[in-house]
């Protein structure tokens, strides 16, 4: 190969990658899922100290509409940070098992109380934080999240592990809840109980020969457990 073949065919390789990449570049990226909204954070402090300036301008000329709208803003900032629930704005508890039930994977919807709402799905990797977003995500339109604690269910298990509840409030870590909102213990089982009577299974059910025993424990802990 001669020295301009060779600077033809490099060039001619400069462009099949530069149309190469711009081509993975144009190509649509798959959306990430909408996140909920998160409370609990600290006061953004620059936001803070510039919603006061404004508000103690707007007082001294008089503008009560401006005022008032970033007094709301900074007490629904404050309500956030110390995780208050806005009780005026509580989501509609019917319209909630509708929306809920439109998240793929979910099967059935119902409220144990007024905080707690209870999703059975239908495959085990569907009881996940993955899906409680989702959930969230569809019943943010209907009033504030915050005073709502999503528990999953999946219809697929057949352990006390796979029975085990997933519970999370829509805007908080695992863990969390919001002030005065309940820790409600929703699985029947605790965690120590199911790790205890595994131990115990597994011990006294070793055999080939104990699978009859071995399915009536399972069934016992699944007539345990709160099914919709």
């Amino acid at each position: 190969m001669n020295h301009a073949s060779a600077i033809a065919a490099a060039a001619l390789l400069a462009s099949t990658l530069a149309l190469s990449a711009c081509d993975r570049a144009s190509a649509p990226q798959a959306a990430a899922p909408p996140k909920p909204e998160r409370a609990g954070q600290p006061l953004d402090a620059a936001k803070t100290a510039e919603r006061l300036v404004k508000m103690r301008a707007q007082a001294f000329a008089g503008d009560q509409q401006g005022l008032q709208e970033n007094l709301q803003g900074l007490n629904h900032d404050v309500s956030r940070s110390i995780r208050l629930a806005d009780q005026a704005r509580k989501v509609d508890r019917e319209n909630a098992r509708v929306a809920a039930k439109s998240v793929k994977g979910v099967n059935s919807v119902v409220w144990i109380d007024g905080e707690n709402l209870l999703a059975l799905v239908n495959q085990n990797t569907q009881r996940s934080y993955d899906t409680i977003d989702a959930i969230c995500t569809q019943l943010e339109p209907l009033g504030d999240t915050l005073g709502v604690v999503v528990n999953l269910q999946s219809r697929a298990a057949r352990t006390g592990d796979e029975l085990e509840i997933l519970s999370r409030n829509c805007q908080l870590p695992p863990g969390e809840r919001a002030m005065m909102q309940r820790n409600r213990q929703i699985d029947v089982l605790p965690p120590e109980v199911r790790a205890q009577h595994r131990a115990n299974a597994d011990a006294a059910l070793a055999g080939p020969d104990r699978s009859a025993e071995r399915a009536e424990n399972e069934r016992i802990i699944r007539s345990s457990t709160p099914e919709l």
